[in-house]
C-alpha cells in the first residue's frame, strides 16, 4: 500500500481468536510500515493498555470505545439483534459515517457479513455480496469467489460474483483483462450440476467479462484464470481443503527432516527456498478477503490471524480504498 495520510481504517480489535493482542500488533505495525491510520475499536482501557506495550510515538492510532464483543461462535443475527454497540458494529458505523474508509475485522464471520449489510447497505443491483480470497498460483495470484458467503446461489449471482471478482482482479492484482473460470466438474459445458450448467450459458452472454469457461478444482491453483466463481459451500470447501493441505505437508516435511543428520543438515542448505516456498503459500501474506457487493470496504480475516495478517489485511483495505473498488463494482454490476 502506498504511504497515504487519506485512507483510514477502523479495526475490530477485539475479534478473532487471539483478540486483542495480535490486532494491536498489526495496527501498530500497519502504521509504522506503511504510514496507515488506524482507529482501534473495542474496549477502550484494554486496548490502551496493550498499545502502551509498543513503542506509537508519531503513528497515526487512535482508540474508539465499543464496550461489547461477538464471540466467534455467538449467533450471527442474535449479536445483531442485541449487541448493538459491539466493535463489529461501531467499526462499521465509523465507515458509514464517514469517519473511517475501510473495515477491517478477523471475528465472527457471519456476525461481519450481517452486520455490514445491516449498516452499509448492499451496492445498487447487488443481490448477494460475496467473500473473495486471493490464492497463490504457479503463475502469480488469482481471486476465489464466494467462499462463504452464500451456501445456495441462482446463476445470476454467480454472474454478480464474476462482475464483481473481475474488478478485485483488475483493481487489486493489477490485471488488465482477467481470465474468469466457473468451477466445475469438468470442462466441457454440459458437465456439472444445474446451477453451474445455467451459470455457463449465462456467463458466456455477459460480454463486459473475458470467460474462459469451466475450470476444475485441479485448476484452481496452476494459473489458467485469474478469477474463479463458485457458490460458497463450493468455494468454502475447496479453500479449507487447500488451508489443510499446505497445514500437512509442512508438518510431514518437518517430520521428516528430522528424521537423521543428513536431513537437518541438508534442510539449512534448504532454508533459504523454504523461506520463498512459505512466503508464496502462507495466507497471512494476503491479507484478509474482502466482502465485495456491500456499500464500503469490509475486509474479513481468518479468525487464527497473527499480527502480520492484520497487518496485510489492514494493507488490502488500504488498496481497496486507493484503487477505488467500490465504485468501480458499482459502475460494473449497472453495466452488467
Amino acid at each position: 500500500m502506498q504511504r497515504t495520510d487519506a485512507v483510514r481504517v477502523a479495526l475490530d480489535a477485539m475479534g478473532g481468536d487471539q483478540g486483542p493482542e495480535v490486532n494491536v500488533e498489526g495496527a501498530v505495525t500497519a502504521a509504522r510500515e506503511f504510514g496507515a491510520t488506524v482507529t482501534l475499536v473495542g474496549v477502550e482501557d484494554e486496548l490502551q493498555r496493550r498499545l502502551r506495550q509498543h513503542d506509537t510515538r508519531g503513528l497515526r492510532l487512535t482508540v474508539r470505545h465499543a464496550p461489547e464483543v461477538v464471540e466467534m461462535g455467538e449467533s450471527p443475527m442474535a449479536a445483531l439483534r442485541r449487541k448493538k454497540h459491539s466493535s463489529i458494529r461501531v467499526g462499521l458505523e465509523l465507515v458509514k459515517g464517514g469517519e473511517a474508509d475501510a473495515f477491517v475485522s478477523a471475528g465472527n464471520t457471519g456476525a461481519v457479513m450481517a452486520t455490514a449489510l445491516v449498516v452499509l447497505g448492499p451496492l445498487p443491483g447487488v443481490e448477494r455480496p460475496a467473500i473473495a480470497v486471493v490464492v497463490p498460483t504457479l503463475t502469480g495470484r488469482a481471486v476465489l469467489l464466494d467462499v462463504g458467503a452464500n451456501v445456495d446461489c441462482k446463476a445470476r449471482h454467480l454472474v454478480q460474483f464474476a462482475i464483481m471478482g473481475n474488478v478485485y482482479a483488475r483493481d487489486f492484482l493489477g490485471l488488465p483483462r482477467p481470465r474468469v473460470g466457473l468451477l466445475s466438474i469438468g470442462e466441457e459445458e454440459s458437465k456439472g450440476n444445474e446451477l453451474t450448467r445455467e451459470a455457463f450459458k449465462e456467463l458466456e452472454d455477459e460480454a463486459s467479462l473475458n470467460f474462459i469457461g469451466n475450470v476444475e478444482g485441479r485448476d484452481v491453483f496452476n494459473g489458467t484464470s485469474d478469477v474463479i466463481v463458485c457458490d460458497g459451500f463450493a468455494g468454502n470447501v475447496a479453500l479449507k481443503i487447500s488451508e489443510s493441505v499446505l497445514e500437512t505437508m509442512f508438518h510431514l516435511l518437518r517430520e521428516e527432516i528430522g528424521k537423521d543428520l543428513r536431513g537437518r543438515a541438508g534442510s539449512l542448505l534448504l532454508l533459504p527456498a523454504f523461506r520463498r516456498f512459505k512466503r508464496r503459500v502462507d495466507p497471512s501474506e494476503y491479507g484478509g478477503a474482502p466482502l465485495l457487493g456491500v456499500n464500503g470496504v469490509c475486509v474479513i480475516s481468518h479468525g487464527r490471524s497473527t499480527g502480520k495478517a492484520i497487518k496485510n489485511a489492514i494493507r488490502a483495505a488500504g488498496e481497496c480504498v486507493a484503487n477505488k473498488v467500490i465504485s468501480h463494482i458499482r459502475e460494473g454490476i449497472a453495466l452488467g
